[in-house]
């Protein structure tokens, strides 16, 4: 695989990563407080050790997408995903990250509150290393989000790019980091390796499928330039059209949530869904509720005496993570300019960029498809 793909295999999934609208690889594992670990998860069922074991169709022999700028998608299981996550960072991960029951997994579909989400997971669970009293000292400061909560899928896709050697050394360097380990991915629940969905706690934060295509459409334009594309002439009428039908990279979003819903419903104690909307409304007690998932709770002292909670709030507010000096300039592990991951942080502006037609007719595909479900998105036109 040749330097550019590796880059493209980063930029796939950089560009996919949610938005907040170094010191930091081993120090995420510090945590506030040893984890205390779950049950231990249900050993495989037989039918599932031969799925997992089953060879995977030849990357050509799948639908490919071409329209969604600046990277080739191609379709499995009816999930739309980078070439280069199928060809190299999907079996990289399956066959070199072994899961422990202390680690958890951040999972979202792309631009749906995820850098917001690991700096929140982050700060809670090494708050007893790096006090968020102290925000001139936190690693949130140092480097951003994506640096500290690393993308599974990403990195293995870039090191599997390179060579099955470099798969394996990032499967060894995973391995060595100390428990308990904080980690992400995009990945649909289905695509996950049944090792991970089984061996870990996993975190799911989804958004209003029209903010994630609106962020996501923006993103796009902003960061394509990084990898020698051009998007200034991918239109929103496009891309929305292209939504609409699913494809996007981990489309179609409404399957996406609705696995993890669905998969929260059927285990609660092992899959946390948070909605980005009741994040923004009620960011204190969503961190409480998250936190207390992630086996690090608040203490009643910790919050009377220290404000502990208020101050992981105020610490990864969108203004604090916005203005920080290396979210301004600069990139990281990315190789996307820091400021990209940042912009408004709200909700509700996608009135900014549809007609009313159009948003009525997103949500109706999407509550069409989500029917049986139990679950629905609140915001619709």
């Amino acid at each position: 695989m040749q330097a550019r793909d590796a880059r493209t295999a980063h930029g796939t999934h950089a560009m996919a990563s949610g938005a907040a609208d170094d010191d930091g690889t081993e120090t995420q594992q510090q945590g506030a407080a040893p984890a205390p670990a779950p049950a231990a998860p249900p050993s495989t069922p037989p039918q599932e050790q031969e799925e997992e074991m089953a060879p995977a169709p030849a990357l050509e022999s799948l639908p490919l997408e071409t329209r969604c700028p600046p990277f080739p998608l191609r379709q499995l299981n009816g999930f739309w995903l980078p070439e280069i996550t199928l060809a190299a960072g999907v079996p990289a991960l399956r066959a070199r990250f072994t899961p422990r029951p202390t680690d958890v997994l951040l999972a979202s579909f792309p631009k749906s509150g995820t850098t917001w989400l690991k700096a929140l997971a982050f700060a809670a669970r090494n708050r007893a290393a790096h006090p968020p009293s102290d925000p001139a000292r936190h690693p949130l400061r140092r480097s951003n989000p994506h640096d500290l909560v690393r993308f599974l899928e990403v990195e293995f896709a870039l090191a599997g790019g390179r060579s099955a050697a470099a798969a394996a050394a990032l499967g060894d360097e995973f391995e060595a980091l100390p428990s308990p380990r904080t980690i992400a991915t995009h990945l649909p629940y289905s695509l996950l390796p049944e090792r991970l969905r089984s061996g870990c706690r996993i975190v799911y934060v989804c958004r209003d499928p029209k903010d994630a295509l609106v962020s996501t459409w923006l993103f796009t334009r902003k960061a394509a330039p990084a990898f020698g594309a051009d998007a200034g002439g991918f239109a929103f009428r496009e891309a929305f059209e292209l939504f609409c039908e699913g494809r996007s990279i981990c489309g179609p979003q409404w399957r996406h949530v609705r696995e993890y819903w669905e998969e929260s419903v059927r285990r609660p104690g092992a899959v946390l869904f948070l909605r980005y909307e009741e994040m923004l409304l009620a960011p204190r007690s969503s961190l409480r509720k998250l936190a207390e998932f992630m086996g690090c709770g608040f203490s009643g002292e910790e919050e009377e005496e220290g404000g502990a909670v208020d101050a992981i709030v105020e610490l990864c507010s969108l203004g604090e993570l916005k203005g920080a000096e290396v979210n301004r300039s600069g990139s990281g592990k990315l190789p996307i300019d820091n400021e990209a991951f940042f912009r408004k942080g709200g909700a509700g502006d996608w009135r900014n960029h549809m007609t009313p037609e159009m948003a009525r007719r997103l949500d109706r595909i999407v509550d069409d498809e989500l029917r049986g479900s139990g679950f629905a998105f609140a915001g619709s036109a």
